[in-house]
């Protein structure tokens, strides 16, 4: 047998053994790689799944049903208790669990697609659209068909035609123009603001896309009806049944409520009363938990309440464009007006704290002043054209308490660029803050009742310490405020120019809009908020957050003991007044 060499056997050897290292490398290789895809694997599954969880509680920014024109949303209680003139936001001071964490971030942001509306610089609706409910005609309609029914006293049907602005007017003695004039009921506003928002630019179908929304809820025609003669049951059905149906709407879920405005054309006393006694005044809309969340527009707001909010009293002018304003405008500039203060009112004997007997006896006194008596029978005060034409005629309007704090002579005094004398600050300075300047003495003069009273001067010496030129800046800044201060034409809309209708629907988005972005970061808007003294936020600089002591306290302070809601009944008993001097003036 031949012996192998001793260097083939090792290489032999040595073959084989490489083959096997070989294997175990590629054994090993393919361990490590495995390895490295199966971390990979883990890793990117990981991270995704963390990515998922993030997702879930990032806003949906559609509506969730998508098969709706409106969003359906779940509701959170923490917004339906919020004070409203305050707008403040959430308390954030409660600690919630991680897992109720996102749900309450989804809840909160929930409006974050209609506030980001205002973002879209290519959108001239960005940030203002409305969403109009589309309310059963028992709401609305159907009361205008049984017109007759809407006053004891007033057949209100020629006064809800020409979609609210009633029966136009001749201009027989020259004193309106020719066009835009018409017999307007003072209590009108419900329509003539239902009717103007049907001609709002941004209206929008998609209720998540809305800036605020409104109710169009004919809320003073219902409370009309059944002022007299009628239990407190019939006096709160409609409200009551407004109510229900809101609450189970998906757009009231959103806010709760907050972000819903409806229009009442009577003053706010009508929907305050006080108790479940039959004999007490009004029905309780405004004590309603659910108005309390939504903002009402009304002639005269309460100074104690947060939920609503003053808008100015319809005039006899409604024009159509924007040539019809700068044209009257122009003309209430260069009148001639030989009467230095005019007033155009009947007395309030029953009421000793009135100062009505006292400015009819210095009118009549004075050489430079005018009166119109609205009292019994017929009375040129009861006349559009006699009222205006005085008022044309006056450098200075007297605007004394009515039976409430308002008038609807204020406006009609300021449409005709006479300069507004108020007693009481309720009468226009904390009723009006987004119509009016803040700054009262641009415009208008103010005399304390107490100075009446006490005849401490006559107005004719407190005016005549007015110097010529002081006057001429006041009479152009009342007659710059004339758009501000009247509702245009209905069926048109002006093209350049703000009317009252504009301004309270800017001013509503605002609100909601302050709300919304004070609920995304977690504040309040005020500090330490009061709502008896609400009539103070509003008069507030820029900047405040809490209210202080104010010179016009002794004004709104209530007696002690006093019901929180209203003061002492009386002002009530002012609504019910009013009832009863329109009563006489249809006599």
């Amino acid at each position: 047998m031949r012996r192998r060499s001793s260097a083939s056997v090792s290489f032999d050897q040595m073959d084989k053994g490489t083959g096997k290292s070989q294997q175990h490398r590629l054994c090993l290789l393919a361990s490590l790689s495995g390895f490295f895809w199966i971390l990979l694997l883990y890793f990117h599954f990981a991270v995704l799944g963390r990515n998922a969880v993030d997702d879930s509680v990032k806003l949906e920014p559609y509506p969730l049903n998508r098969d709706s024109q409106t969003s359906t949303f779940v509701t959170d209680a923490r917004y339906t208790n919020l004070p409203s003139k305050s707008t403040p936001s959430v308390d954030t001071s409660t600690k919630s669990t991680p897992s109720s964490s996102s749900s309450e971030k989804k809840e909160e942001f929930q409006f974050i697609r209609a506030l980001k509306t205002s973002e879209n610089k290519s959108d001239p609706c960005g940030g203002k659209y409305i969403y109009v409910h589309d309310l059963p005609p028992r709401f609305n309609e159907d009361m205008l068909k049984e017109c007759r029914s809407l006053s004891l006293w007033t057949n209100m049907c020629k006064f809800t035609t020409n979609a609210g602005m009633g029966p136009p007017l001749e201009n027989v003695e020259g004193v309106f123009s020719n066009t835009g004039w018409y017999a307007t009921n003072q209590f009108a506003v419900d329509v003539i603001f239902s009717n103007r928002m049907k001609q709002y630019k941004c209206l929008t179908n998609d209720s998540s896309l809305a800036a605020a929304i409104f109710v169009p809820f004919y809320a003073g025609f219902d409370i009309a009806r059944y002022l007299w003669g009628y239990n407190i049951s019939v006096r709160d059905a409609a409200s009551l049944d407004l109510v229900d149906w809101l609450s189970k709407r998906p757009e009231w879920g959103i806010m709760g409520g907050r972000d819903h405005f409806l229009v009442a054309g009577r003053i706010t006393w009508d929907f305050r009363r006080l108790s479940e006694q039959e004999g007490d005044w009004g029905n309780k809309l405004l004590f309603l938990p659910a108005a309390k969340n939504m903002s009402m527009l009304v002639v005269e707001s309460s100074p104690w309440n947060a939920n609503d909010f003053g808008i100015p009293y319809p005039t006899y002018f409604h024009p159509a464009k924007d040539d019809d304003v700068f044209i009257w405008q122009e003309r209430m500039r260069n009148l001639e007006r030989k009467w230095l203060f005019s007033f155009a009112g009947a007395p309030r004997p029953g009421n000793p704290k009135s100062i009505r007997g006292q400015i009819i006896e210095q009118c009549k006194k004075s050489k430079v002043g005018k009166l119109l008596e609205c009292d019994f029978g017929e009375s040129k005060c009861h006349s559009p054209s006699s009222i205006m034409q005085m008022f044309q005629s006056s450098l200075f309007c007297l605007q004394p308490q009515g039976d409430s704090y308002t008038r609807r002579s204020a406006f009609d005094s300021m449409l005709a660029g006479c300069i507004p004398v108020f007693f009481h600050p309720g009468s226009a300075y904390t009723q009006y803050t987004w119509h009016l300047p803040k700054n009262y003495t641009t415009y208008s003069v103010f005399i304390p009742e107490d100075d009446i009273q006490k005849s401490n001067f006559t107005i004719e010496e407190r005016l005549n310490q007015i110097s010529p030129e002081q006057v001429k800046i006041m009479r152009e800044n009342v007659i710059r405020l004339i758009p501000r201060l009247i509702y245009a034409d209905p069926r048109s809309k002006l093209e350049t120019l703000s009317d009252a209708f504009d301004v309270a629907v800017q001013a509503v988005i605002d609100k909601v809009t302050r709300l919304r972005r004070n609920i995304i970061e977690g504040r309040t808007e005020y500090d330490n908020f009061v709502e008896e003294n609400s009539w103070k936020y509003a008069l507030l600089d820029e900047g405040q957050r809490e209210v202080g002591g104010h010179k016009w306290d002794p004004f709104f302070s209530k007696p002690k003991g006093e019901a929180s809601s209203d003061s002492s009944g009386s002002s009530a008993e002012a609504a019910k007044n009013s009832w009863k001097n329109e009563q006489r003036h249809q006599s």
